[in-house]
């Protein structure tokens, strides 16, 4: 896993999906940080972080998902992974973990607009850690999502819109139903922004997160089979 991660971690830099998708989660922060804080003068980062999570992650995720596994299948280059000594277990968790960390980059970086709140009045740096902490947990749900649509497709630009509406359309299901919720990611991060922690939502996105790792990895075994 550690040699996937590396790998992994490492090709977002020398492509320019890394620095896409670190420049457009910035992009997108100083808007709604301008648009939920500085315009009406206020120093809590909650509707900040609710806001970037809802549309950023919307962009970011299936920008550094979509070619996970499309493009080792489009390369012709997937019989190499699938059939070389590391378990597909690892192979996996490697690609999520990487696309984990980067998203875990861009989270440092964002600590910078805390720092600027601070020359006009220090937020309390509890609630922002949390804030934070389910931000991460919140794209780790999403990134699952996006790397099982990567598994299933060796057209990245399918496997980017498959991710897009599994992400978009669960915002509109709980309106017909309370058992939909659990499927929308945004409900399982209502108390994070407010700098709560619920067990409850942290289960929910651990939960999904898991669930669709399991599944990708089981496509995979499944391909790796067949070859």
């Amino acid at each position: 896993m550690w040699a996937v991660f590396k790998k992994e971690l490492k090709s977002y830099f020398l492509s320019p999906i890394g620095y896409v998708a670190i420049g457009l989660f910035l992009l997108v922060f100083s808007l709604f940080f301008y648009l939920t804080t500085i315009s009406i003068r206020a120093v809590d980062l909650g509707n900040l972080y609710f806001n970037t999570a809802r549309y950023g992650l919307l962009v970011i995720v299936p920008i550094i998902t979509m070619r996970m596994f499309a493009e080792e299948r489009k390369n012709g280059t997937e019989q190499l992974l699938l059939t070389s000594p590391k378990s597909i277990t690892g192979i996996v968790f490697g690609k999520f973990f990487a696309a984990v960390a980067l998203i875990a980059m861009t989270l440092v970086i964002s600590l910078i607009y805390y720092v600027i709140l601070c020359f006009f009045q220090a937020p309390n740096i509890v609630p922002t850690l949390v804030m934070i902490l389910g931000f991460l947990l919140l794209s780790m749900a999403a990134i699952s999502l996006g790397m099982f649509a990567s598994s299933i497709t060796e057209n990245q630009v399918i496997a980017a819109i498959i991710t897009i509406v599994f992400l978009v359309v669960p915002w509109f299901l709980p309106n017909l139903g309370e058992a939909f919720t659990i499927i929308d990611l945004m409900s399982s991060y209502q108390k994070f922004p407010a700098g709560l922690i619920s067990v409850k939502e942290v289960v929910n996105l651990l939960s999904f997160a898991a669930v669709f790792i399991l599944i990708t990895i089981i496509i995979m075994q499944r391909r790796k089979s067949v070859k």
